[in-house]
């Protein structure tokens, strides 16, 4: 079984900058992509940033030239470096990952997210 554990989250106020972590943990687990996703209550989850191991990236067009997504290929971590924040993007972040695991007797496939972090940035 494979967990995401996102960490990173609070307040600050307006053009601050905040960095999400979030940490796969499992059994010998191999990531093939990770993702931030978020959630204002009512909205549905949109993606934020997307990373592959070998460093392909994507981002919201909400968030380019603002917020940087970095995978941390030993420690099975990625990060979001959030700048410039804007009081639109409050809203709770969930990590996202997919790849395989470890199950004690064999390889097999995972995909899951985990429960967020609040962000909120204060006008």
């Amino acid at each position: 079984q494979v967990q995401m554990v996102e960490s990173g989250g609070g307040l600050v106020q307006a053009g601050g900058s905040l960095r999400l972590s979030c940490v796969a943990s499992g059994n010998t687990v191999v990531i093939r992509h990770m993702a931030w996703y978020r959630q204002t209550p009512g909205k549905q989850r949109d993606v934020v940033a997307t990373i592959t191991p070998d460093g392909v990236t994507t981002y919201s067009e909400s968030v380019i030239g603002r917020f940087t997504i970095s995978f941390e290929i030993t420690k099975n971590t990625v990060y979001l470096q959030m700048n410039s924040l804007k009081p639109e993007d409050t809203a709770v972040y969930f990590c996202s990952g997919r790849g395989t695991y470890f199950t004690g007797t064999k390889f097999d496939g995972f995909e899951t997210m985990g429960q967020g972090t609040q962000v909120t940035v204060a006008s």
